[in-house]
């Protein structure tokens, strides 16, 4: 049975243990009551595991396979960065790769509040639904646009890298990766070192990622054995909405932007980002994601390295088109629970908000909340509304966050191929890079 497990590639066996959690999540809910007893009383003998399990066992389990994931972002970008912006043949080159990605990635998001927006009048979530308008909720302040731009430059990079403020970090990493471009043989011989380093460090990945259905499991076994299924039920038609316009954004206007701007083949892209996808869907950041992702955009979408290590962190950081849908659905929903009527200017404002706050609130804890509370205040809606919507929004938050990291890299794709960065036999290669997701822990020296 090992042999066999092993012998399935690396997405099934996620994916197998993905469903595996969720089926048990359901099943320890069943079978313990609110007291943590066994239910089943067995010759006498009461069973109180819940505890050890789910807050022992899983919680460790799933806790160290998230931080063994955010252990490699700072290095992962610091390093990946510094190697593409060092071997950029041209200074404007950098500007292009910019321009390009925060166009596409604000347009995206434009989008995506659009689309959500426009659906939920459709359907009217909040129509004819009861539910306590008491709740309250503490929103936290944002900061404005011209600190998020001020606070961009680190004061201290090891600081920034400490507390992994992306932003600070890609920053001073483009500028790292400037000098050592302009500093001759000393950048050359340094820059051999860091392509090393970068080989070793997407190693490290690789690693990680074979452990992942240990971790996706207990993630999984986890989060299922607390969700109460009579929330979900009372918020269906917002949670159905959500789940929806999430599907409808990643399966039609990420595959039309990526055929209309590449000709390549949609489906490619979305088959080899299933695990990608299943890592976020698990782990519910982007930030946690982001060594998958940038994996996924090197070897198996063929992204040249001084592409993807720009544009994959870029969009971890501020493509926010998930959190984006949830925010033009839950407007509408909030709206129509309190009984305030939004006119079209209002709904303007609130594209408008949500899509340049995608950048501002970037890197701030609960970022998907906090630029919802600025798009209720900016209407007018009470801020307390979004309590209603906490109970089911880590489902969702799972789910916008696999939309996210598809978005990076039909992003990071457009732009490779725009500047001639894309190696399309790769992409178009189903097989690539599956070699390199195998590890052989019993025999070391033969991966070398």
């Amino acid at each position: 049975m090992k042999a066999s497990f092993n012998s399935l590639s690396l997405t099934s066996r996620i994916f197998i243990g993905m469903v595996a959690g969720i089926i048990t999540g359901f099943l320890l809910q069943s079978l313990f009551d609110d007291s943590g007893d066994f239910r089943i009383n067995l010759l006498g003998t009461d069973f109180s595991t819940y505890g050890f399990l789910v807050d022992g066992i899983f919680t460790i389990i799933g806790q160290i396979f998230i931080a063994s994931l955010k252990m490699m972002v700072v290095p992962l970008v610091f390093v990946s960065l510094v190697c593409g912006t060092s071997s950029l043949s041209e200074p404007s080159q950098l500007g292009r790769l910019g321009s390009k990605s925060i166009a596409l990635y604000i347009g995206t998001t434009a989008i995506a509040i659009t689309i959500a927006i426009t659906l939920a009048l459709l359907v009217s979530p909040g129509q004819d639904i009861t539910l306590p308008t008491n709740a309250s909720y503490a929103a936290k302040e944002a900061p404005s646009l011209v600190q998020v731009i001020v606070n961009m430059v680190p004061t201290n990079p090891i600081a920034a890298m400490a507390n992994a403020n992306m932003l600070q970090v890609i920053v001073f990493s483009i500028l790292f990766g400037i000098a050592m471009a302009m500093s001759g043989d000393a950048g050359k011989r340094l820059g051999a070192i860091f392509e090393d380093l970068n080989h070793i460090i997407l190693r490290l990945v690789t690693i990680i990622m074979n452990l992942a259905p240990i971790g996706v499991f207990a993630l999984m076994a986890k989060l299922f054995s607390s969700i109460g299924l009579d929330t979900i039920v009372s918020l269906m038609k917002y949670f159905v909405l959500v789940i929806v316009t999430l599907f409808v954004h990643a399966l039609v206007v990420y595959p039309t932007l990526l055929k209309v701007f590449t000709g390549l083949s949609p489906l490619m892209l979305l088959r080899k980002m299933r695990e990608a996808a299943m890592f976020a869907f698990s782990t519910s950041s982007s930030s946690a994601t982001l060594p998958i992702t940038m994996e996924t955009a090197q070897h198996k979408l063929g992204i040249k390295n001084n592409v993807a290590s720009f544009t994959i962190p870029l969009g971890a950081t501020i493509n926010m088109d998930g959190t984006a849908i949830m925010q033009g659905c839950a407007t509408v929903f909030i709206a129509q629970i309190y009984g305030v009527d939004l006119s079209l200017n209002d709904y303007l404002m609130v594209i408008a908000t949500a899509t340049l706050a995608s950048v501002g609130t970037a890197g701030v804890p609960s970022a998907g909340l906090v630029m919802l509370a600025m798009v209720l205040q900016q209407v007018n809606l009470p801020v307390e509304g979004i309590a209603l919507i906490i109970g089911v929004d880590r489902l969702l938050d799972m789910t916008r966050t696999a939309v996210n990291v598809t978005g990076d890299c039909t992003v990071a794709c457009i732009v490779a191929n725009s500047e001639k960065q894309l190696n399309i036999d790769t992409y178009n290669n189903p097989n690539a890079g599956q070699k390199d997701e195998d590890v052989d822990f019993e025999h070391f020296k033969e991966n070398a």
